[in-house]
C-alpha cells in the first residue's frame, strides 16, 4: 500500500527533476562554430534611436559567450546610456561617425575605425551627426574565472 510519506516524497522527487531539466535547458545555448551571417538575412528591428540587428549570441568552442549586434542611431542620439561590464568588445563603425567616452576621455571614431573596450570600463557613445552612424559590436566573454574583474 502506497502511504502519504511515499507520495510525498514521489512529488518531491518530480518537482526537483522537473526543476533541474526546465533550468538546464533554458541556461543551454548552441556552441557557435564556423558560420556566415549575410547583411541581407539580418533583420532590422527598429529602436527608440534607429534600429538595431541581432547577429549571433552563443558560447564557442573557446569563450564563454561571443555576441555580435549592428546598431544604427540617428544623428545626436545615443544607443543608451554610459556602463560598464564584465564583457570586452570591439566596435567596428561601418558608417557615419561616433563620439566614443571612455572613462573621462572622448575619441572621435570616423568610418572604418575600431574602438575597443576592455572589462569594466566605463564606456559610451553618442552620434554628433550630421547622418545615421551603423556600427558592429562584437562582445566577448572569457570562460568563467578568466574574466578581468
Amino acid at each position: 500500500m502506497i502511504t502519504r510519506r511515499d507520495l510525498c516524497v514521489a512529488l518531491v522527487s518530480i518537482s526537483i527533476t522537473a526543476a533541474g531539466i526546465a533550468l538546464a535547458q533554458s541556461a543551454v545555448k548552441p556552441v557557435l562554430h564556423s558560420s556566415v551571417f549575410n547583411w541581407a538575412d539580418l533583420k532590422a528591428t527598429a529602436t527608440k534611436t534607429g534600429e538595431r540587428r541581432a547577429v549571433f549570441d552563443s558560447a564557442t568552442p573557446g569563450l564563454a559567450n561571443l555576441e555580435c549586434h549592428i546598431t544604427t542611431i540617428s544623428a545626436g542620439e545615443v544607443p543608451h546610456a554610459p556602463h560598464r561590464h564584465a564583457a570586452e568588445e570591439v566596435i567596428v563603425v561601418k558608417e557615419g561617425s561616433l563620439e566614443a567616452l571612455q572613462g573621462d576621455k572622448t575619441n572621435f571614431v570616423g568610418a572604418g575605425g575600431i574602438i575597443f573596450e576592455a572589462s569594466n570600463e566605463f564606456h559610451g557613445f553618442r552620434n554628433p551627426g550630421p547622418g545615421r552612424a551603423t556600427y558592429y559590436v562584437f562582445k566577448i566573454l572569457a570562460r568563467d574565472g578568466e574574466t578581468a574583474k
